[in-house]
């Protein structure tokens, strides 16, 4: 069997202090990396253009990580892969696990990866709000979509190229996940879910301006979640989904 070609993507937002060590790590495990650099302003720029062993795609501004998304999207199915996996760059990851993702998704349209699907040693303790909103979120999702997902928002993914590339995206912030999940759904996609380490190096991370208050940031992504819905509720439900070990 012909292996697939599978790109690693990375959206990346000042990340001046991690981007080097992980793309390090990245490259061990992915031949071809793609990195969209969001408009940072804090010198990530500059490190990027160090490298020769990735591909960058710069957002003049910051457009947001839905937009990042729907650009390593797009450079994936313009350039033939077959496979595109997202991770962060912010050292939450484990970029060891890519070519389990990679695996996985020749068999599915799209790999979730899930931090509460199986406990490991060391697993961080999550922010009590950001847990809370996200055990919300995930619990709406199965029951207004058929799912069975464990952890809506985890941003460790694989998706088949050609599948990822018929879904439209039109919300370019952080409540993109969302959207995908409902067009993904309306279109019938398969899902798994492979666990990964629960992993918070920044609890205190920003999601800009008035989305770091939980209330705002819960409105937001009911507000994208309700929105995508009205956009065709005929269709949705029953998603195909498993459990991965």
């Amino acid at each position: 069997m012909k292996s697939p070609r599978a790109l690693t993507a990375l959206p990346v937002f000042n990340e001046r202090g991690t981007v080097h060590s992980v793309l390090d790590e990245v490259a061990r495990y992915s031949s071809d990396i793609l990195v969209v650099d969001d408009g940072s302003s804090d010198g990530t720029a500059e490190l990027l253009a160090e490298r020769s062993d990735i591909q960058v795609v710069t957002h003049a501004k910051n457009r947001g990580y839905g937009a990042a998304l729907k650009t390593a999207f797009d450079y994936a199915a313009a350039e033939n892969y077959d496979i595109i996996v997202t991770i962060d760059c912010d050292g939450q990851h484990e970029p060891q696990r890519i070519p389990r993702f990679v695996a996985a998704c020749q068999n599915v349209d799209i790999v979730s990866g899930s931090r509460y699907l199986k406990q490991y040693e060391g697993d961080s303790e999550p922010p009590a709000e950001r847990r809370w909103i996200n055990q919300l979120l995930t619990a709406e999702i199965n029951q207004r979509l058929g799912y069975q997902l464990t952890d809506a928002f985890c941003g460790f993914k694989a998706y088949r190229v050609d599948a990822i590339s018929q879904l439209p995206v039109t919300e370019f912030g952080y409540a993109m996940p969302l959207e995908l999940w409902v067009e993904a759904a309306r279109a019938g996609l398969s899902v798994i879910e492979l666990p990964v380490p629960l992993v918070y190096l920044d609890e205190k991370r920003s999601f800009g301006g008035a989305l770091d208050d939980g209330t705002t940031r819960l409105n937001y992504y009911h507000l994208v979640l309700d929105r995508t819905m009205a956009r065709g509720e005929c269709g949705v439900g029953d998603a195909a989904i498993s459990l991965g070990g």
